[in-house]
């Protein structure tokens, strides 16, 4: 098995929604905010190599949408999705197997493309199987009013349309040494991808805990739908992490990809920072 980063590209959202009830005080001091209180984040993706399996973990946001929608969100940067697996010598139709943790629109617009005279949305992955929860995909395709705006139905209804959606759940082990953990507090039933890899394992945190910033309990997005469960759930695996020297890889922090843990007076804390590659 072999492990790759998938820098798809950074961009910004207001600080106090990610970090909710923690004071600006606290929170710029760890991720500083320009003079529109929004915080720099990166859409960073995972790419599991296996026996000729290419597993790509979320997608970023790609770029499909208007210049108003991306106007919101203050794309920088010259990553792409295209550019960070050309990096590694693949292409997005070497994908065999697409993985999203959840459906919101910074993780999986990705998913699907126009083709090549705009006219009509298609698979980004033509080879591959997409895999979601059968919970939360209702739920995606469903949204309660909080969350609509993050359910784009052009990110997530071609997949099914196409016969390339597959369900997933915390029961599933994709190919030896990849599981999932379903947590709730985010959004429902997001999907956290487990890997065992050179004798250590390591957890990728999605939305659940999206950069280094976010381990303290308390620092939980103002998005999340059950803010309280998310805390518990973070308690859990912050600890199984600790315990068990986990390595966690983080989705939106926007210069730390991974960290090791341990335990003080003030609770489970980065140990610490390192690529991906160094592991």
């Amino acid at each position: 098995m072999k492990l790759y980063s998938i820098n798809t590209g950074h961009f910004k959202l207001d600080g106090g929604a990610m970090f909710g009830v923690v004071p600006k005080s606290l929170w710029n001091k760890l991720n500083p905010a320009d003079d529109n209180n929004m915080c720099s984040w990166a859409m960073r993706c995972l790419l599991i190599e296996d026996n000729g399996r290419l597993i790509l973990v979320d997608n970023g946001m790609g770029n499909k949408q208007d210049a108003k929608f991306f106007g919101y969100y203050y794309l920088h940067g010259n990553d792409t999705l295209e550019k960070s697996l050309n990096k590694y010598g693949f292409t997005s139709d070497d994908i065999t197997d697409m993985v999203l943790t959840h459906l919101h629109f910074d993780h999986c617009g990705g998913s699907i493309k126009y083709n090549s005279d705009r006219t009509k949305l298609e698979p980004a992955f033509k080879n591959a199987k997409y895999y979601s929860n059968k919970k939360h995909w209702d739920w995606a395709i469903n949204p309660n009013p909080r969350e609509k705006a993050s359910f784009l139905k052009e990110n997530i209804l071609p997949i099914q349309e196409s016969g390339q959606l597959n369900f997933i759940d915390s029961t599933t082990e994709l190919i030896p040494g990849l599981t999932f953990l379903e947590v709730n507090g985010h959004t429902e039933a997001m999907m956290l991808p487990i890997i065992n890899y050179k004798d250590t394992t390591i957890a990728y945190m999605a939305d659940l805990i999206p950069s280094a910033a976010h381990i303290p309990l308390p620092y939980v997005m103002a998005y999340d739908m059950r803010p309280l469960a998310t805390m518990q759930e973070k308690e859990l695996i912050l600890n199984k992490a600790v315990e068990n020297n986990w390595k966690l890889f983080f989705e939106h922090d926007n210069t730390i990809e991974c960290v090791s843990l341990e335990k003080n007076e003030r609770g489970v804390r980065k140990k610490d920072s390192f690529l991906l590659s160094e592991i």
